[in-house]
């Protein structure tokens, strides 16, 4: 996934954010601001996730996101 990806995914699931990474703040989220490698800082930071790991995170709750979106 490049940075655009990425940053298009995060707008269209931040507001989901919360309620998937429930460690994470407001604050998190802005800091976050569709950066990868600022999101992977806060799940390391959260999470303990390394940068592999926080990047098979957001993948897979994206995909589930994406997933029902078809379905609804």
């Amino acid at each position: 996934m490049n940075k655009d990806e990425f940053e298009g995914k995060w707008k269209q699931v931040r507001g989901q954010a919360r309620q998937w990474w429930a460690l994470l703040t407001n604050d998190d989220l802005e800091r976050v601001g569709g950066k990868f490698e600022e999101f992977a800082g806060v799940m390391q930071e959260k999470y303990g996730f390394n940068r592999e790991a926080a990047k098979n995170e957001f993948d897979k709750r994206v995909s589930q996101f994406e997933a029902n979106l078809k379905h609804n």
